[in-house]
């Protein structure tokens, strides 16, 4: 098969393409200066520039508690990774930008990527400081993002979660759900995490099966995307309805339920490949208004995709 537009989705490395290659390469350079990746909880301090935004560049706006994380080479210029403590002063100059799609960010795709690989690697550091073995303080692995026990030689590396996201499909019609939590008339796709031992598409069936009650079979990838918050891999399926009636879980969700296809159909376009949501999605025969979940970029992007594969033929 083709590669998969997802590739080129926000929060995935292939969005900077050539132009940046990871720290584990090379020798870290001699002098903390370059582009500074400063992270305050899920947002950038950005430097405003002609109505978009730039990473502060040259040496660190902000003073240094700490050696900065060296997150690799972007266009030929290190790549400096600072964690800013939550409600620290904000230097003149820098304005700050959340990362997060569901709060509106307007930071380009470039800027989206660098900033998910430096939530990451900031999580990494913190999480890895020890062997999860006998405790022992851990350091790097030479040319690795691993990190190696100095007591008992244990090795371990940064860690991915592997999440399904799935778009169930029964004719014109499609099976959408929603938790309790989110605002009225919001659905999203069925998702869930990979348990051990589990192939993909054994997680896609076991989670639709155990959230919405129905089962699937014509399991197919769609695409995967990097979701930084804090370290998760989700992976786009689409799947056709094989039976069973819809109940949902209600430690999971508050409803779920069949919508046309046809609604959908008439509001995505391939020039949405890229954007952050679906618009508001009226249903004018139905009863229900709704729209797709947009607290994460990988709901509806790969939604997206998925639909116009169906669809947009």
């Amino acid at each position: 098969m083709t590669t998969p537009l997802t590739v080129h989705l926000p929060f995935n490395r292939d969005i900077l393409g050539a132009a940046f290659t990871p720290a584990k390469r090379g020798a870290k350079p001699p002098i903390e200066r370059g582009h500074w990746i400063l992270v305050q909880d899920q947002s950038l301090l950005v430097v405003p520039e002609g109505g978009g935004f730039g990473l502060p560049h040259g040496d660190c706006p902000l003073p240094l508690d700490a050696a900065p994380f060296w997150l690799g080479t972007y266009r030929d210029t290190p790549c400096w990774v600072v964690p800013v403590a939550a409600g620290a002063p904000i230097p003149g100059g820098l304005a700050t930008e959340t990362l997060v799609p569901m709060r509106g960010t307007k930071l380009p795709d470039e800027l989206l990527s660098l900033g998910g690989m430096a939530m990451q690697g900031l999580w990494w550091e913190s999480t890895s400081g020890h062997c999860p073995r006998c405790g022992t303080r851990t350091e790097r692995i030479a040319g690795e993002w691993g990190k190696r026990c100095g007591s008992c030689h244990y090795e371990h590396y940064p860690h991915l979660h592997p999440a399904v996201i799935v778009l169930v499909k029964d004719g014109d019609r499609v099976l959408l759900a929603r938790k309790r939590e989110w605002a009225p008339g919001r659905y999203a796709l069925v998702a869930g995490f990979v348990d051990n031992g589990e192939s993909l598409e054994g997680a896609v069936a076991r989670e639709v099966k155990e959230e919405v009650g129905v089962d699937v079979t014509d399991i197919q990838y769609v695409g995967s995307q990097n979701w930084p918050f804090p370290s998760q891999i989700m992976l786009g399926f689409v799947a056709t309805y094989a039976g069973g009636t819809v109940a949902v879980d209600p430690e999971e969700l508050d409803d779920a339920r069949w919508f046309p296809a046809d609604a959908l159909r008439r509001r995505v376009r391939r020039d949405q490949f890229r954007m952050f949501g679906f618009e508001l999605l009226q249903l004018v025969h139905h009863p229900v208004e709704f729209r797709v979940a947009d607290f994460g970029i990988v709901e509806h992007v790969v939604a997206v995709l998925v639909m116009a594969d169906l669809f947009a033929k």
